[in-house]
């Protein structure tokens, strides 16, 4: 079984128990449709606020805002599992001062989130996303995947303890002769660029 095949089984595992258990208590009490809704409102909002391109500061400082300070992290992208938050952190400081810092324009669009709120505690997202800017020579460039993360509410912080990314295939990607924001560099986490497969992320 491949490493890939294997992580997203791990995952998948992972977020069946996490579903029968939080299904499975009694003391869970009732949601309405409203708190549902109220829930998945949050969530949308704090992942929009955190992949914002746009705001200036410490990009990773945000994107490492949505995951817990400490404790088992897990994160499987590129065939590869990430279990601590210092190994997430490296990598997507990689990306960032690697890629990302040389992608002019950038805006991250998210496609549809798919959110399943389980409990009042815990929910699962899934959604699409697309992150077309301009290479520093000006070229168009697109990287762009599928991103599937578990939330639980941990002292009154919604947190991301399980994700899966998934790259676009590079060949689905826009991306132009001598584009160096895209070219033999680590993907960010489900952020798609022609890597080669032993490079990653985050």
């Amino acid at each position: 079984m491949s490493s890939t095949l294997q992580a997203r089984r791990t995952l998948s595992i992972a977020l069946a128990i996490a579903a029968l258990v939080s299904c499975g208590r009694s003391d869970q009490p009732a949601m309405s449709d409203a708190r549902r809704a109220a829930i998945a409102d949050t969530l949308k909002t704090m992942i929009v606020s955190a992949y914002d391109l746009t705001k200036p500061g410490d990009a990773v400082a945000r994107l490492m805002s949505l995951y817990p300070d400490s404790g088992a992290i897990i994160s499987a992208s590129g065939g590869r599992v990430t279990t601590s938050r210092r190994e997430l952190e490296e990598e997507i400081r990689a990306f960032w001062d690697n890629v990302g810092k040389n992608m002019r324009d950038p805006k991250w669009t998210w496609g549809e989130m798919h959110v399943d709120v389980m409990s009042p505690n815990s929910a699962v997202v899934t959604s699409t996303y697309q992150v077309p800017h301009l290479t520093p020579r000006g070229e168009p460039h697109v990287i762009a995947g599928a991103w599937t993360a578990a939330f639980e509410r941990r002292g009154g912080r919604w947190l991301i303890v399980q994700e899966h990314l998934s790259d676009l295939p590079a060949a689905q990607t826009m991306a132009m002769p001598g584009d160096s924001a895209g070219a033999a560099m680590p993907a960010m986490p489900g952020m798609s660029t022609p890597t080669p497969a032993a490079t990653r992320r985050p």
